[in-house]
């Protein structure tokens, strides 16, 4: 993972930009400009975009990652919650640039892939630096979307970022962790301070590749009863696996979750965040509906 611990002594435009508009950083839609053009770059490298890509960019602002990204593409579609931003860079390009553009203004959350993938033909790739309090809804959707999406490089919290990536054993590890790594491969990038931004955020950054061309080599049997797993194990971190699993599937009798825990040789004093991504798949195999009726 790359770390640039220095800001680039480069163009700081957007404090100066706005004020000449008589605009400023809109704190209820969560606006932080990216600034430091050593980091810009360095983002624009480790996409290795290629010339065929159709490229969603969340967030697109006032153009730091627009502008260096369209040389490179097919065809961007920048999506900006913000109005007057989008009228703002829209000046920027000029019209045979243009038509590679769609600038759309809305919510992210509410943007549907799969019209995009029919349009295009093609998976998507995402890019953008995400309001930190959009991060876990995001995820959702992008997991609900992967069919649609070829990799995602996004700019998350620091500390959410650390959750992405956690393995067993850390304190990082959670639920979070382990859903988001079977569904994508996730790759730390760069690290970016907190000083890289105007307005400056309270907090660093982290910039992850989610790759859902390369999920987890091993599949769970029943998603559904994966997902329910996972989550009740960690409704009570600091319980044993089997008290927090008993808590959390009321459904499921507790001696059938202790049998279930033996025929997968996992200790039930052991803690949720001890188990691996293989354990979780195989629990929840045994505990899938079907599976329970048989046993």
């Amino acid at each position: 993972m790359a770390q640039i611990k220095k800001a680039h002594q480069g163009l700081r435009t957007s404090k100066a930009l706005l004020a000449k508009l008589g605009l400023r950083p809109r704190k209820r839609l969560g606006q932080h400009f990216l600034e430091d053009p050593a980091i810009i770059d360095k983002i624009i490298e480790e996409a290795r975009f290629h010339k065929n890509d159709v490229v969603v960019e969340i967030g697109s602002g006032l153009g730091a990652l627009t502008i260096p990204i369209l040389p490179h593409i097919y065809h961007l579609l920048a999506i900006e919650k913000d109005p007057l931003l989008i009228n703002i860079l829209k000046e920027k390009f000029p019209f045979e640039e243009k038509q590679k553009i769609t600038f759309i203004s809305g919510d992210v959350l509410k943007l549907n892939f799969e019209e995009i993938y029919e349009k295009f033909e093609q998976k998507v790739r995402i890019i953008g630096n995400l309001p930190y309090n959009i991060s876990s809804p995001f995820l959702e959707k992008l997991v609900i979307n992967r069919d649609f999406i070829k990799n995602a490089i996004l700019m998350f919290q620091y500390e959410v970022a650390q959750r992405l990536i956690a393995g067993p054993k850390k304190k990082e590890y959670g639920a979070l962790s382990i859903i988001s790594q079977y569904y994508a491969r996730i790759s730390p990038l760069i690290k970016v301070k907190r000083d890289a931004f105007y307005p400056k955020p309270k907090v660093d950054s982290m910039v992850l590749e989610i790759d859902f061309e390369k999920p987890y080599p091993f599949q769970a049997e029943n998603e559904a009863t994966f997902h329910r797993t996972v989550k009740a194990a960690f409704s009570c971190r600091r319980k044993t696996i089997l008290n927090s699993l008993d808590r959390g599937m009321v459904s499921v009798p507790k001696e059938m979750i202790a049998k279930a825990l033996i025929k997968c040789l996992i200790d039930p004093k052991r803690r949720a965040e001890t188990l691996t991504i293989d354990e979780y798949i195989r629990l929840s195999s045994v505990l899938a509906p079907n599976n329970r009726a048989a046993s």
